[in-house]
């Protein structure tokens, strides 16, 4: 019985590996090729002059915060308990306003970067796709993802797809 097993686990590597060999693989650099295209440029910096926009208005509100908790410091004293705890309330609904707003600032950004690069990405999968088929390729690896890289290099043929 134990050499049934042994031989069945044999049989089944040999066949494993022989599927293996009549597949054809390629590695391709997808953050080589998604940099290069002239859409992600773009993408870059529309994201960029967003972030930076958003990041001014921040900048700004905190700014005019800070102010307010200065002076608050600086006057505090010969405020009313009852004036003191409404400038405090008043503070706090304010800093966590500031809060929810860069919250808001970060999330915009990932739907915009997500909206953005959609269709970049749509068109380099499209060329892998292409080029896959033109070569036979039955599959294509990021090469970030290997340790070793041997073997066939798909990287020219989707910046040749893209015209790149």
């Amino acid at each position: 019985m134990k050499k049934i097993s042994v031989l069945f686990a044999v049989v089944m590597l040999l066949m494993t590996a022989g599927v293996a060999n009549a597949q054809k693989i390629a590695a391709l650099n997808y953050e080589e090729i998604l940099s290069l295209m002239p859409e992600t440029k773009k993408v870059t910096t529309d994201l960029d002059t967003f972030s930076k926009t958003k990041e001014a208005e921040l900048k700004k509100l905190g700014d005019t915060f800070q102010a307010e908790v200065q002076k608050y410091q600086a006057e505090g004293a010969k405020l009313t308990e009852a004036q003191r705890t409404a400038k405090e309330t008043e503070l706090q609904k304010t800093q966590t306003n500031l809060q929810q707003m860069a919250t808001t600032a970060q999330q915009d950004l990932m739907k915009r970067r997500e909206t953005l690069l959609k269709p970049v990405l749509d068109k380099l999968n499209n060329a892998i796709e292409k080029a896959a088929k033109a070569n036979g390729w039955d599959f294509i690896i990021d090469a970030s993802a290997l340790i070793y890289r041997g073997g066939t290099d798909a990287t020219p043929a989707v910046k040749k797809e893209l015209g790149i």
